[in-house]
């Protein structure tokens, strides 16, 4: 996978997973990494996926509506790069916190569905539900932060609800921060998961 590799300072903290939104490529979120945190080696991906030009983690048959085959299919591409990353890079491989922007935050959430140990933690930005009826694995010790928008016309509350109870009665320790700004990441947002990751990792 395409992807931008920038060692940290500090090889304690975890390596931060940058996936974005439909549209955008691996320098689409590299200036929100610094932002949660400073020291940390960053591993920024690119979707395999094309939709009209438009990178993308997995196909879509239309807003909204995924392409749930393909989806099952670009989530374990992605659990295999990170094994790859890992042993290229040095890096820990139990040491991940998804940072995910829109479909980037739903392909972190198929991954947390998908695998006990792929990533410890998640900051899902306006994510949806990846799949349904599905069995979670158990996924205690995991940390999960959902920034969700009340007015979000392409995420609905009820998605970013549903998302939380899912990942809480798979034992995730999940918060939920709401924002009023629609689909926008904001730097409010950016400002509250920075102070949720510094408490927790």
């Amino acid at each position: 996978m395409e992807h931008i590799f920038r060692k940290g300072t500090n090889p304690e903290k975890p390596v931060l997973l940058l996936l974005h939104g439909t549209g955008g490529n691996e320098n689409s979120l590299l200036s929100l990494a610094p932002m949660i945190d400073s020291e940390a080696s960053v591993l920024s991906v690119r979707g395999n996926v094309s939709e009209q030009g438009m990178p993308r983690f997995f196909r879509r048959l239309s807003e909204g509506v995924f392409d749930e085959e393909d989806l099952v299919f670009r989530t374990n591409e992605l659990n295999e790069f990170l094994d790859e990353a890992a042993t290229k890079y040095e890096f820990d491989r139990n040491n991940i916190v998804a940072i995910g922007y829109s479909n980037g935050a739903n392909i972190a959430a198929s991954l947390l569905y998908h695998f006990k140990n792929a990533i410890t933690g998640a900051i899902l930005h306006h994510p949806m539900v990846p799949l349904r009826n599905i069995e979670l694995p158990d996924l205690s010790g995991r940390k999960v932060f959902i920034a969700a928008g009340t007015n979000d016309p392409i995420s609905p509350v009820k998605e970013a609800e549903e998302l939380h109870e899912m990942l809480k009665s798979a034992k995730a320790s999940v918060e939920v921060h709401w924002e009023n700004n629609g689909h926008q990441l904001t730097g409010s947002e950016v400002e509250a998961a920075r102070q949720w990751y510094n408490d927790r990792f």
